[in-house]
């Protein structure tokens, strides 16, 4: 049997509004940071990927450095509460709504994003899509250390990441998944290289810079949480 892949960005995509930078706003509210600095801090961050410049390694660092001395049910337990106040009423029931007709087309649904996957996984579940490829954590033991796990699944390394997975997976050799076959949805410039690289490029509540790309080429252009 032989599948289309249908591959979904995060931040602004299926989700209305950005998860990375909800977090940050969510520790602030929360009083587990320098309000005034996290929030400077957080916001440039955000302008830097808006940008297509972010130190992605930096920002995973600065993301995770205020919960990495808690215990591991600690962190989950804050992680449930940033989901039940900031993620869901970001899921809109148009985003749901579109993973629901590819899921009725029998498509393979995997969110690909530059999130951590800390941040991301329950956030994937919630969706019940098929896979989540994100960026990685690195852990001593079961103590994450805030720095990346291979590849940061960002830019280019969204391409590449997802081959590593297509070659390696036993979903993809059984369903016969491929890049070729794939549907992808994004907002984000930064994901240009593999809106190229995808079968079909739809881009979703773009960016400036992306929209305009998207008009030269004739990709599809869609609005879902605007």
């Amino acid at each position: 049997m032989t599948r289309r892949l249908a591959l979904f960005d995060l931040d602004n995509t299926l989700l209305a509004g950005d998860s990375d930078h909800s977090w940050g706003e969510f520790l602030i509210e929360a009083g587990l940071v320098d309000a005034e600095q996290h929030s400077m801090q957080n916001d440039a961050f955000y302008a830097d990927y808006q940008r297509g410049a972010l130190d992605i390694d930096a920002y995973v660092q600065f993301t995770l450095a205020p919960v990495l001395e808690m215990t591991r049910d600690e962190q989950l337990a804050l992680r449930q509460r940033f989901f039940d106040a900031k993620v869901l009423p970001l899921m809109s029931e148009a985003s749901k709504n579109l993973l629901a007709s590819h899921r009725e087309a029998s498509d393979y649904c995997l969110i690909i994003t530059a999130t951590n996957s800390f941040i991301t996984s329950p956030i994937a579940e919630a969706y019940g899509v098929d896979k989540l490829v994100a960026t990685e954590v690195v852990f001593d033991g079961d103590r994450m250390t805030g720095k990346i796990s291979g590849t940061p699944c960002f830019q280019d390394g969204k391409v590449a990441r997802l081959k590593e997975w297509l070659e390696s997976s036993e979903d993809a050799r059984n369903d016969r998944l491929s890049l070729d076959n794939s549907i992808f949805y994004s907002d984000s410039s930064n994901d240009l290289p593999l809106l190229e690289a995808a079968g079909e490029a739809i881009v979703v509540d773009a960016d400036e810079k992306l929209l305009d790309i998207a008009k030269h080429r004739g990709w599809q252009i869609m609005q879902l949480n605007t």
